[in-house]
């Protein structure tokens, strides 16, 4: 039988031009995002600056990861301990994390078939809550047009978890600058990778001048190039608080030349995704995603669905598939498993049955495509994958 033998961990070497601006951060000593040299920017300022004309945003704050950056939005939003906060109950666990990290408490949606949070179900529960923590989940847009007339119809103010869909956009808008902030990552498994990472991004101004303090700015907040000006700071420094959650000039110095390559990246994410979709469908038992027209993803991983499978049935599919090289996660597993939970598992948050998304849930696989992969290791995998689902499915039968 086929085997694979490559790593799903394994990305892609940092580009020499990125190793080259690290060195030379170094040999400064100048790694603290402020300490800077007359007349210096700094990579983090500069950083800041390149990605908001890359989303087209007002204002950018780069933070330490991608989990600050979503706290350090929901705070500056203005949520406070005991408020209630919507969010997806497909996630993973530093979006419930950032909830808990600010004293608030999560109210969960239902997930669809499409992997996106079920916007009838947020229909029904939008008066609960004056914000939404919205979660693209796995790189999943749903459709942002209904969603944001739901939010401003109801008075909700909306901040978006964008760890997966940097580089993605719904009817040409870039993922992120729909809601009041935009938050994304730039850990290792993310688009572009300094190990650690995060950007908030906003067009608010006050609500950019607090991420600043929040993130730890002191007062040397004129340093920032891509944040409101002095007299927004003026009204809010004195009771924003310190949390020191920001970037430091090492990692922004890695991250700048990946900015320019990133949608070269996403393309290449795409053509990849594209033959293991491909290759998946028409499987017996097996539901491929089907991507809305008016939604650019960047495939960076691939998921589908086995609905109405028993445990068991699943639990062989992962166990046929890794013996053959291929990792995939389940989410259907009562135990978090690595970096795979569910709502229930976060018992720091109050949750209660939800049959539609466990539904989902215990039927969901998925699966890293890195970039080191190439074309022809994406179609054994497919080729891996349908015959062992479809092995168990024929058994069943």
């Amino acid at each position: 039988m086929e085997r694979f033998t490559g790593s799903f961990t394994q990305q892609e070497p940092i580009p020499e031009e990125a190793i080259e601006a690290a060195v030379a951060v170094m040999r400064t000593g100048r790694l603290h995002r402020y300490n800077t040299g007359p007349g210096e920017a700094g990579e983090a300022a500069l950083l800041e600056q390149e990605f908001a004309q890359l989303t087209g945003a007002r204002f950018c704050v780069a933070l330490g990861s991608g989990g600050i950056a979503i706290t350090t939005a929901l705070r500056a939003a203005g949520v406070r301990p005991g408020d209630a906060v919507l969010t997806n109950a497909f996630t993973l666990a530093p979006v419930p994390g950032a909830i808990a990290a600010v004293g608030g408490r999560p109210v969960y949606v239902d997930v669809t078939e499409s992997l996106v949070i079920d916007l009838d179900d947020l229909e029904g529960k939008i008066g609960q809550a004056a914000y939404l923590l919205l979660s693209h989940m796995r790189g999943h847009l749903c459709d942002m047009d209904r969603l944001m007339a739901i939010c401003d119809a109801a008075g909700v103010k909306v901040i978006e978890d964008c760890a997966h869909t940097m580089g993605a956009a719904w009817r040409g808008q870039v993922s992120g600058r729909q809601g009041i902030a935009g938050c994304y990552s730039t850990q290792t498994y993310k688009h572009i990778n300094s190990g650690e990472g995060g950007f908030l991004v906003t067009d608010d101004e006050e609500l950019a001048a607090r991420a600043v303090i929040l993130s730890g700015s002191y007062m040397l907040y004129s340093k920032h190039l891509a944040a409101p000006g002095p007299e927004v700071f003026e009204r809010v420094k004195y009771d924003t608080p310190n949390i020191s959650g920001r970037m430091d000039n090492l990692r922004a110095a890695i991250l700048r030349p990946q900015l320019k390559t990133l949608g070269a990246q996403c393309g290449a994410w795409n053509a990849r995704y594209r033959v293991v979709e491909q290759g998946l469908r028409g499987t017996p038992g097996l539901s491929v995603i089907d991507r809305p027209e008016a939604e650019s993803y960047v495939g960076s991983s691939i998921q589908f669905l086995l609905l109405d499978w028993d445990e068991a049935a699943m639990r062989e599919v992962v166990a046929r598939c890794a013996a053959r090289g291929v990792e995939l996660k389940w989410f259907g597993d009562a135990e978090p498993v690595g970096f795979t939970s569910r709502y229930d598992s976060w018992r720091y948050a109050e949750s209660h049955p939800m049959p539609r998304t466990d539904r989902i849930l215990q039927g969901l696989l998925d699966m890293r495509l890195p970039l080191t992969f190439s074309l022809e290791d994406c179609a054994l995998l497919a080729r891996i994958i349908r015959a062992e689902v479809g092995a168990v499915f024929q058994a069943q039968a």
